[in-house]
């Protein structure tokens, strides 16, 4: 069995829940990602944060990013996988709730998380393209 921890990027950064959407854009741009998690004060996984939410969520809105926060634009319980699931899990995750990129847990605290990318690197073409195709399905 393949488990999470085996495929998923270990190099997580978090934007603090009360860090402006400016600073969480800054950081998107110097890590050169599309997506944070959000962190709260007890290092507790909130949510994610994805360029596109900062776009349709606050600035199209005629919010302004320099005041509005990550944790304001966090909704629900975010969508994870245990670090020793088995990655075929991890997949049917990615499918049912239409996410590209899935935080990995251990115990309450982030390691680090599964994409699209880490997918198509450790899977069969096959799986990777049902999944490509699940997530992106309107």
């Amino acid at each position: 069995m393949t488990t999470a921890r085996e495929v998923m990027t270990r190099d997580v950064t978090c934007i603090k829940e009360g860090d402006t959407l400016v600073e969480a854009a800054r950081l998107l741009r110097q890590l050169d990602v599309g997506a944070l998690p959000i962190c709260g004060s007890d290092d507790k996984l909130k949510g994610m944060l994805t360029d596109r939410d900062i776009v349709v969520k606050c600035i199209a809105d005629g919010g302004d990013p320099s005041t509005v926060t990550a944790g304001d634009l966090a909704e629900g319980k975010p969508v994870t996988i245990g670090a020793d699931d088995d990655i075929r899990d991890a997949l049917t995750m990615m499918q049912e709730h239409q996410v590209r990129r899935l935080p990995v847990i251990d115990g309450h605290r982030l390691v680090g998380i599964i994409s699209q990318a880490d997918v198509a690197l450790s899977m069969s073409p096959t799986e990777t393209g049902e999944t490509v195709a699940e997530i992106s399905e309107d």
